[in-house]
């Protein structure tokens, strides 16, 4: 009786080993999805260039942007 319980936890050892092992891999998995891909990154940096944006357009971007909310 004792070799089967010895047996028995020694399965059990393995199983959680393995079991241990495969939610590594799952993490790892699930961690290289989530990183962002190395895209181009597009820069805006430039795009208005010789405009000219008044304080008065800027108020009503603003106003048109946040109208339900009070700023």
């Amino acid at each position: 009786m004792k070799q089967a319980t010895t047996t028995n936890n020694s399965d059990i050892l393995h199983k959680i080993e393995s079991i241990e092992k495969e939610l590594i891999e799952l993490k790892l998995s699930v961690l290289k999805n989530l990183t962002p891909s190395k895209k181009n990154i597009i820069s805006l940096k430039g795009i208005l260039k010789g405009i000219e944006i008044s304080e008065e357009e800027i108020d009503k971007a603003k106003k048109s942007l946040y109208s339900r909310i009070k700023i």
